[in-house]
């Protein structure tokens, strides 16, 4: 049975990938999930904690040690633009675990104008992603995961409805300290489109690894992603005649993501991060010299786990997110 589910799920993705053309849509799904990942430059796939909300970058992250835990995220991106989630997770026998969960996004008021510039009132924007995802123990370290996304936007009088697939696996060693992840995210397509033409969803392929250094509090986690595309060239109408493209090292760069977090006990963290990308992307249109990095801390209060972070996305603003989980199973009440 467990081998023609696996059949069925990798067949759905070769189906949706092969009906993918156009420019991207749902890029909403880029955005992190987790105050952790946002802390640690905005993405991992190979970080070990008991966060629920990780499962969202890797669904190889989620197990049976989440037993009924719920996870709550709440970020302000930019101005009026608020993105918030919720998932739950539940153990499926010793080696299994499912979660459901939903995030949405609201663009906030929009002015509507005619074709003369004259406001006509205003209009609203919104991005919904519903998600299911199951995880399965496939040695003592070894773990896969399958995430099923049921995708739905409106923009004004247009709305779209896709689907998409996440595939992940994890792999931990304890007694050394590492972890190792990969995820191909977002393999899918439009089933109704806004218009006559339908887009692709924003597929990404990522690797990373997290390694805890040896009689000391710190851990380090590098991400590589966008692996299934080399060239990531931030050009438009701006920069197009002084801007001349990337050297090897700059698009290598552009690939990865660095983390670092201080751990002294179960109970508090510190995480940094830098992304490149954001980085380069943000001086190229004006931005200041914070573009790119991140921070963020945690701590545990009670059966409660309280995270925040702050990373800046964009030259005008920084991105505040909360996150906060707790555990409804007795299982997992000390």
């Amino acid at each position: 049975m467990k081998n023609i589910l696996l059949f069925i799920s990798f067949s759905t993705i070769a189906m949706f990938s092969s009906a993918q053309n156009g420019d991207d849509s749902y890029t909403f799904l880029r955005y992190p999930s987790s105050s952790r990942a946002n802390a640690l430059g905005g993405h991992t796939v190979s970080l070990i904690e008991n966060d629920p909300s990780l499962a969202l970058h890797n669904p190889g992250l989620l197990g049976s040690e989440m037993d009924g835990m719920v996870s709550l995220s709440y970020m302000n991106y930019i101005s009026d633009i608020n993105v918030g989630s919720v998932f739950y997770t539940k153990a499926a026998g010793e080696r299994g675990a499912w979660g459901i969960g939903a995030t949405y996004l609201s663009y906030g008021q929009i002015k509507q104008t005619n074709a003369e510039n004259i406001e006509e009132g205003t209009f609203s924007a919104n991005d919904v992603n519903i998600n299911g995802i199951y995880a399965y123990d496939l040695s003592e370290r070894w773990r896969g995961g399958l995430s099923l996304k049921f995708l739905y936007s409106s923009f004004e009088r247009y709305s779209s409805f896709g689907i998409g697939v996440d595939a992940g696996l994890s792999y931990y060693n304890s007694e050394e300290g590492i972890s190792f992840g990969f995820a191909i995210k977002n393999i899918g397509a439009q089933i109704k489109a806004y218009n006559e033409e339908r887009h692709k969803l924003p597929w990404d392929i990522q690797l990373g690894m997290s390694k805890k250094m040896q009689n000391s509090p710190f851990r380090y986690s590098i991400t590589a992603m966008h692996l299934n595309k080399w060239n990531l060239e931030y050009i438009d109408n701006s920069n197009a005649s002084t801007y001349e493209g990337d050297s090897f090292f700059q698009s290598f760069t552009k690939h990865l993501v660095f983390g670092v977090d201080y751990i002294p006990s179960d109970n508090f963290w510190i995480g940094l991060g830098f992304n490149p990308k954001s980085n380069a992307d943000m001086k190229l249109i004006n931005g200041n010299r914070f573009g790119g990095f991140s921070i963020g801390a945690g701590v545990s209060l009670s059966s409660f786990n309280v995270a925040a972070s702050l990373a800046q996305y964009h030259p005008s603003a920084s991105s505040l997110m909360i996150s906060v989980s707790t555990s409804l199973s007795k299982r997992n009440i000390e």
